[in-house]
């Protein structure tokens, strides 16, 4: 059996380099079991439950660099879980007259979530800094942007026109949306504390008088929050966590799905800051950050979903639907942890081509502004002559490859409209550069 210790990431180049490739690695997740056991025993000592050298020494103890992560996972396989090993090891190290001290209580299931709370803790922190990096670069986009008129597209089709502007604040909403939700998740992250059954039996027959007082003072000495209840079969932290995840990865696949049609060749709205060249053909420089974010939008809903169907986990301890999320929370953490620090370096290089935008609006001969021109001549000729006229210049346009403005300046009825303005693109863009203000107005 192999380790993990995050990296180099051949097969993972979206999470490759990125600080949830270390804080998810085998070795951190060693550390974040290791700082559970020994917070653990602090916490029973300060309620004077162990003695304070028991703590002392189960701290010391308690350093990564002691420990062979491949011998514990090695032996994992024989109890189902790393913890085993680790305990017994951590016993060891601590040695007479202390090592009884070691998860004294505790069950293994306590210090595995305990820790991959942690280990979540320590992976959004960067997250939601590179979150705040994206979001800080398309505020500056959508504010330089807010009146750059541009192809609105539905159903892959020009529509009518937009602002680029407006299209960088939703961006932006999307990231702050993300931001939210992991804030939310990330201050309400769990420590877990049960023993055998959720009962807090064994700690009882040790001396604790108080469920409550122990666990608080075990969240506390752990960094993380004190939950009401063991949630050993509650999976609602381990929910919530994939859920804010996928949401994130898929509100900056929405980025990446953008920029991946409007730096097309034959679009080019956008281009990336530093595109990827190809194996074969030197002229290229593909939108590489985009691409691996799409990859990462596409995998993380399948990695929720193993973490959602653990929700239905039976009796007091469920065989199976624990053990189930282990690799697929790990792997979430790092393809969102990935895609965030993509999503900040893809928006703080995204280059803007206004006069590609310029030009793309014209490819239809001004028939993008037919929903504006349907509105302007229903008072003149009546609505049912205003889209007859309109169905049959939008033929002519295309048949004889004229712009919509030279066939409506043809029209006798039309006389005396200002069809320059009519007809102009950068005139219809409705309330995008208001509905930009308002959006940046959202810290």
């Amino acid at each position: 059996m192999t380790t993990d210790d995050g990296g180099p990431g051949l097969l993972g180049p979206g999470w490759a380099g990125a600080p949830a490739a270390s804080t998810t690695s085998d070795s951190a997740h060693l550390r974040a079991m290791l700082d559970a056991e020994a917070a653990l025993t602090r916490a029973q000592a300060a309620l004077g439950l162990a003695p304070a050298e028991a703590a002392g020494a189960v701290t010391g103890a308690a350093d990564p660099a002691r420990f062979d992560v491949r011998s514990l996972a090695d032996r994992a396989r024989a109890g189902g879980n790393p913890v085993i090993p680790l305990v017994a090891d951590l016993t060891r190290a601590v040695g007479e007259p202390y090592g009884a001290y070691v998860h004294r209580g505790a069950t293994s299931q306590d210090i595995l979530d305990t820790a991959a709370m942690l280990v979540a803790a320590r992976t959004l922190d960067p997250v939601l800094g590179d979150l705040t990096r994206a979001e800080r670069a398309l505020a500056l986009l959508a504010a330089a942007h807010r009146d750059t008129p541009m192809p609105g597209r539905t159903l892959t089709q020009h529509a009518v026109p937009t602002t680029f502007g407006l299209k960088a604040a939703g961006w932006r909403a999307l990231v702050l949306d993300a931001r939210d939700r992991i804030t939310r998740v990330r201050q309400t992250l769990p420590a877990q504390l049960g023993g055998a059954a959720g009962t807090l039996a064994a700690f009882q027959a040790y001396g604790a008088e108080d469920a409550t007082t122990l666990t608080e003072a075990y969240a506390r000495e752990v960094g993380l929050a004190a939950p009401p209840l063991p949630w050993h079969t509650l999976r609602t932290p381990v929910a919530d966590l994939a859920g804010c995840l996928a949401f994130a990865a898929g509100a900056l696949g929405k980025i990446a799905e953008d920029v991946l049609t409007l730096s097309r060749t034959e679009i080019g709205e956008v281009t990336e800051g530093g595109g990827g060249g190809s194996s074969a053909m030197p002229h290229k420089a593909n939108p590489v950050r985009s691409t691996l974010l799409a990859a990462a939008a596409r995998r993380a809903p399948q990695l929720a979903a193993t973490l959602f169907g653990s929700v239905a986990a039976g009796d007091e301890r469920p065989a199976g639907a624990w053990h189930a999320e282990w690799e697929p929370l790990r792997e979430l953490l790092r393809v969102t942890g990935g895609a965030a620090r993509d999503a900040a370096d893809l928006t703080e290089g995204l280059r803007v081509n206004t006069t590609a935008m310029r030009h793309n609006l014209g490819l239809t001969r001004g028939l993008i502004v037919s929903e504006r021109l349907s509105a302007a001549l229903a008072p003149r000729l009546g609505r049912a002559r205003a889209r007859d006229l309109l169905t049959e210049l939008a033929g002519r346009a295309h048949a004889e490859d004229l712009s919509l403005d030279q066939l409506l300046a043809d029209q006798p009825e039309l006389r005396g409209l200002d069809l320059a303005d009519l007809t102009d693109p950068a005139r219809y863009t409705g309330f995008a550069g208001r509905l930009t203000d308002r959006a940046l107005e959202r810290p």
